[in-house]
């Protein structure tokens, strides 16, 4: 018997929360659940992030949450529940199987079957915006090796579970080449362990366009967290509903089991919502426990359910569905099926499912880290590069020359194209005379120079090389 926290949440919520767990319970799943509130009337008394310390307390003892759409409220600060549960709890994979059912389910892509694993965690999302000039804000994209290794090898191992044959890697690393240069460095390493399993890198955008017109052509995709937000949603969709798809994410220690959609309050109390997305968490939400023959049954008499035409309104279509049933209707039907299987549509089976092996995250020695320059950000209101480069110019020291100015990361000076549209936020990039060493008094005394001068630096950012190898991005044009 396992014991799980269980979150009704809001909207459709607690209807398919009821649905799905009527249905696993009826199949023989060996859970206790132990329910907690979280969303619109947590955040409405007062709690910003939607959540109470007790709540917490019962999720992180309990260790498996599955939870029910919940409601944002709109303004008020409020933080995203799903974004801080992922976070605080390491929830650092988001698995997303999405797979057509076609012909019950309309779809123009019929035979696609892929599993997006998304990182959870990191890159833009980790929040870090700051607003640095009149005209310019920004976002800091912070990738790390432990989460790169720790959501590819994810990929592979999950692949090698359940016998998939390729993973493919997507990242935008000829434009970002520090950040997703590394990713798709750390995915190039880690293939090296599976040779049994294909693997590519894409570019996003020829990737993302690939997957949308011919998605048979991929297996199982990895991509850092912004990519894979946007993607898995895609991928959901052309599968004929992003109402049909549930999501797992997995930490070391907790996991948080959902559907991918909505709390839908305009349909809650209707008994007219499609459970099956919440249900398909629970699937997977099973099949992490060890409990995969309920998972496999559960999982047939769905596709059963759906493959005999008995269908909630969502996905209900004259000529092709037979029966349109409400909520409780439908879970009644996949009740009736357990224990059958599907005849057009592929049963599953997780019976040979072995192990996922994810060993912790080991750190690597220490490089040897150079400082090689710095770049000093500025607010100045100006237009002409060159009458910004001849005020930076007085606050050059004798160790540290300027060497470049950039806008919004383009080159401005020296040689720059008068085109150049230019805001109010400027990289001067700082190096060393050839032959001297710097260090990071002589930064200070560069930003007392600033001061002494009136030049307004709103940040700086070292310069460093890691074992001789520069790592820092050139200007554009440089």
């Amino acid at each position: 018997m396992t014991k799980i926290t269980i979150a009704k949440g809001d909207g459709i919520g607690p209807e398919i929360m009821d649905a799905t767990l009527e249905i696993i319970l009826a199949a023989g799943a060996k859970i206790e659940t132990e329910e907690i509130e979280v969303g619109e009337k947590v955040y409405l008394s007062g709690n910003t992030s939607g959540i109470a310390p007790k709540a917490w307390d019962i999720i992180r003892k309990n260790k498996i949450i599955l939870k029910a759409p919940i409601t944002t409220p709109q303004g008020g600060g409020y933080k995203s529940l799903n974004v801080t549960t992922r976070k605080f709890l390491g929830l650092y994979s988001n698995v997303r199987p999405c797979m057509s059912l076609h012909p019950f389910v309309s779809t123009k892509h019929p035979v696609m079957d892929l599993v997006i694993i998304r990182e959870n965690e990191e890159d833009l999302y980790a929040g870090i915006e700051h607003q640095q000039t009149d005209e310019v804000v920004q976002c800091l994209k912070l990738i790390s090796r432990p989460g790169c290794e720790k959501i590819v090898r994810y990929a592979f191992e999950y692949a090698r579970q359940q016998n998939r044959k390729k993973v493919t890697c997507f990242t935008k690393d000829n434009i970002m080449k520090q950040t997703d240069g590394l990713f798709h460095q750390v995915f190039d390493e880690i293939a090296k362990e599976y040779p049994e399993i294909e693997n590519e890198h894409w570019i996003i955008d020829i990737g993302a366009a690939k997957m949308a017109d011919t998605p048979e052509a991929f297996d199982v995709i990895v991509m850092p967290n912004l990519y894979g937000d946007v993607l898995s949603d895609v991928a959901a969709q052309i599968t004929g509903s992003v109402g049909l798809a549930g999501s797992a994410n997995i930490g070391e220690e907790c996991a948080m089991f959902e559907a991918i959609h909505g709390s839908a309050p305009r349909r809650a109390g209707q008994n007219i919502a499609n459970p099956s997305g919440l249900l398909q968490g629970s699937i997977m939400m099973l099949n992490h426990i060890g409990q995969t023959a309920i998972a496999e049954n559960v999982q047939n008499a769905w596709l059963k359910t759906l493959e005999d035409g008995i269908h909630t309104y969502d996905i209900f279509k004259e000529g092709i569905s037979k029966q349109k049933v409400g909520t409780k209707e439908f879970a009644k039907a996949v009740i009736a099926n357990l224990g059958n299987k599907p005849t057009l549509l592929k049963a599953v089976s997780y019976a040979n499912s072995s192990h996922l092996n994810l060993p912790k995250y080991k750190r690597k020695p220490s490089a040897n880290k150079d400082l090689v320059g710095v770049d000093v950000f500025v607010h100045w209101s100006g237009t002409n590069p060159d009458e910004l480069a001849n005020k930076i110019k007085r606050i050059e020291s004798e160790s540290l020359h300027l060497n470049m100015i950039t806008n919004r990361g383009i080159k401005v000076w020296p040689n720059g194209f008068k085109e150049t549209f230019c805001t109010d936020h400027w990289r001067c990039r700082f190096k060393p005379v050839e032959g001297v060493e710097i260090s990071k008094k002589a930064i200070i005394r560069l930003l007392e120079n600033a001061l002494n001068e009136n030049i307004d630096t709103i940040k700086t950012e070292n310069l460093y090389s890691f074992d001789g190898k520069p790592a820092y991005s050139l200007g554009q044009g440089q």
